[in-house]
């Protein structure tokens, strides 16, 4: 009974937290258009400040899986909850070091997430219900970026952005602390004699891997997958603020709307590999939506309509933040029993280098060029490489 009641329970309070954590990662990119005026800088310098903080994420990732075996877990779910209230409390200082500051801190504060609740779900989660559990849970994502794209405009505009902060400190802080009922059951197999850092493990798991043909794949694909995915919420405020001309408050309701679309997605699209049996075909389909959705993006000008804007929105939306809960189910399938949270971190290492690299890219072609459609189409030729190599290994797997 305890067992049955944790598979509802476990993915709840994961899907709980990650909405907090993504509310906490987005707000540079949000309120970019309001703390650059502040902090004297351009705001289509946020590509930058994203870099900095998934570059933490890559590593604070693969570091993970030593404080989740010395820790639990849900333990460090409550950290990194509690890290993020921290980095909102710092950018809340408002100056360029605070702002780098917490870009460490939220980076600290992200990577381990992932890889503790997927520890977490595979073991609380029934074989049969793997794809969608994990896509229920990754719905948090775009979830707390629609929070963000919806409320903290407007709430910035009301109290000023510094007090919307602090807010959201105080929100992740307590619900770090409203999770410890849960602890008993669910960092039930860690070890407090295990050392927090052995080197030596995290070359092995990084190798483990590589060496795995259809992890090294799901990993490779990532890499460009979450590029795609961070451009579009990284870039889409600003983008429709700076070069289209709409207000604030309607470019976070377009981000909101996408990150809608993409939650739904995952869910949707976590059902249909479940249903369908057919994992890798999925996230093909999904690399070629955002493709061609990004290439729409670039192609957005001041004359375009509200509608047809919004209508690429929610389809970029659905696709670029839709494929992440089949991805890390797959991944969670393929590790060992106990391993998932150790592999997972060593695959999102590749993952969240993606989208450290991709991000600067981004502002580089954009700071070069001073165009958006040479940067959404650099970006879409590696996901459309990368979903007609999925399909060929699909259709290769299917005969």
């Amino acid at each position: 009974m305890r067992r049955l009641s944790l598979s509802f329970v476990a993915p709840a309070a994961m899907l709980a937290a990650q909405i907090v954590i993504s509310f906490a990662s987005i707000v540079g990119p949000v309120l970019a258009p309001l703390a650059a005026a502040d902090l004297g800088v351009d705001p289509e310098l946020v590509g930058f400040h994203v870099a900095l903080v998934y570059g933490v994420c890559a590593a604070s990732s693969l570091l993970s899986g030593g404080f989740i075996r010395r820790f639990g877990p849900l333990r460090v779910v409550q950290s990194s909850l509690a890290l993020g209230g921290l980095a909102m409390a710092i950018f809340a200082l408002g100056s360029i070091p605070a702002v780098l500051l917490g870009a460490v801190v939220l980076g600290c504060c992200y990577g381990p997430m992932t890889p503790s609740s997927s520890q977490i779900l595979q073991r609380t989660t029934p074989a049969e219900r793997i794809n969608i559990v994990f896509s229920i849970k990754q719905t948090g994502v775009p979830g707390g970026t629609f929070l963000a794209g919806l409320v903290l405009p407007g709430l910035a505009g009301l109290i000023g952005w510094r007090a919307a902060l602090l807010g959201l400190a105080v929100v992740a802080v307590a619900f770090a602390i409203a999770l410890q009922p849960l602890r008993r059951d669910l960092d039930t197999e860690r070890d407090p004699q295990r050392p927090v850092l052995r080197f030596a493990q995290l070359g092995a798991l990084l190798a483990q891997t590589l060496r795995t043909p259809e992890l090294r794949r799901l990993t490779l694909i990532s890499i460009c997958y979450a590029g795609m995915q961070q451009a579009l919420a990284g870039f889409l405020v600003v983008y429709l603020t700076t070069r289209i001309g709409l207000p604030l408050v309607v470019a976070g309701a377009l981000l909101a709307a996408s990150q809608g679309a993409g939650a739904l997605g995952r869910l949707v699209w976590g059902a249909v590999a479940d249903r369908v049996g057919r994992p890798q075909r999925v996230l093909a389909l999904l690399g070629l939506g955002m493709t061609g959705s990004a290439l729409l993006a670039g192609a957005f000008a001041p004359g375009w309509p509200v509608a047809a804007i919004a209508a690429v929105c929610i389809l970029f939306g659905a696709t670029a933040t839709g494929w992440n809960g089949v991805y890390l189910a797959q991944v969670a399938r393929l590790a060992p029993p106990g391993q998932a949270g150790e592999l997972t971190g060593a695959s999102n290492f590749f993952g969240f280098a993606g989208v450290m690299v991709m991000p600067a890219v981004f502002s580089a072609i954009l700071a070069t060029t001073g165009s958006y459609a040479a940067a959404f189409a650099t970006i879409a030729a590696a996901t459309g490489l990368c979903a007609l190599a999925l399909l060929r290994t699909d259709r290769q797997a299917a005969r």
